[in-house]
């Protein structure tokens, strides 16, 4: 019984290493991975610097509105 888990776990061992091995020599996956990752970086820095710069802004809007709204 004891082969049998040391045989498994080292097979499993294997693939997993070829797996990895095999996903560091594809490039053209990588690529498009680190493309995605950039992509969402730069959104989410676009929607704080947006944020940022407009967020005082619309909240003061938005407590005129709100003010204006409750006198009707």
């Amino acid at each position: 019984m004891k082969s049998k888990i040391t045989g498994l776990s080292l097979g499993i061992y294997l693939v997993v290493c070829g797996f990895f091995r095999d996903l560091k020599k594809d490039e053209r996956g990588l690529s498009g991975v680190v493309v995605a990752i950039l992509l969402i970086l730069v959104a989410v820095l676009a929607v704080v610097l947006i944020w940022g710069f407009l967020g005082k802004w619309l909240v003061e809007l938005w407590e005129s509105i709100a003010q204006k709204g409750s006198g009707l």
